[in-house]
């Protein structure tokens, strides 16, 4: 198999594409990233990778806070918004109609709108070139209750959430598996419930085939009913002709 090769860049993908908040509930910023993921499990930590000439850089430096807002194909067109346009020259939550939400943990703004919003706190700042890597511990998950099962899980099927790649946006789609499914033992059926269940599918077959066998018998006499009119006709024509 052929492959074209490349110069060494940014091409992993897909990403998660998340819109970050940041500053108080007074003067807040959204700023849209799509480098982010989780570092580690226990205390449960992430990152976000920002330029440093963008205008969020800064006021997460300064208040060592952010949140991770989760977004969907109902805020994509926020989400590319915010992106593109500077927070130093207009009001992204009023400009886009997004509602401030007060947080637990940390003085900025969770976004209503998203369905999962997480509240981080900034312990440590990486510079590595073009952008500043802030390390944060998650402090709080808030999720939206309407998507939390009878179960009390989290459903994030109906979130229809989105990704990055390449330049484009794409819904996420349906399930393909889950986590540990290709080494999970498959489930063995008791003994006595196979029997019960192919004595079920044995009597199901014959019913199926009384059926069948019905359905011939009178197919069959139907044939014969026609094949004795069609020879008492072929006896009277012949009478009739002789005559």
């Amino acid at each position: 198999m052929s492959r074209v090769i490349w110069k060494p860049g940014t091409f992993l993908y897909p990403l998660p594409v998340v819109m970050v908040s940041c500053g108080t509930m007074e003067k807040s910023n959204i700023i849209t990233v799509a480098w982010t993921g989780i570092i580690n499990t226990q205390k449960p930590m992430c990152y976000i990778s920002v330029r440093k000439e963008r205008y969020s850089h800064d006021i997460i430096q300064n208040t060592k806070e952010f949140v991770i807002n989760l977004t969907s194909q109902d805020l994509v067109y926020a989400t590319d918004w915010c992106g593109v346009k500077t927070g130093a020259k207009v009001d992204k939550f009023k400009e886009m109609k997004l509602t401030k939400e007060k947080a637990r943990h940390v003085k900025c703004p969770l976004i209503k709108e998203s369905p999962v919003a997480i509240e981080c706190k900034v312990k440590e700042i990486r510079s590595l070139g073009t952008h500043d890597m802030f390390i944060a511990e998650i402090v709080s998950i808030d999720a939206d209750e309407k998507y939390i099962d009878k179960t009390g899980a989290f459903d994030i099927t109906k979130c229809n959430l989105i990704a990055y790649s390449n330049g484009k946006y794409f819904v996420l789609g349906k399930q393909v598996g889950k986590f540990g499914y290709s080494v999970q033992k498959k489930k063995i059926v008791p003994k006595q419930k196979r029997n019960t269940k192919n004595a079920t599918n044995k009597k199901i077959e014959e019913s199926q085939n009384n059926k069948i066998k019905q359905k011939s018998k009178v197919a069959t006499k139907v044939e014969a009913s026609l094949k004795n009119k069609d020879n008492i006709r072929n006896r009277k024509n012949k009478k009739t002709k002789t005559n």
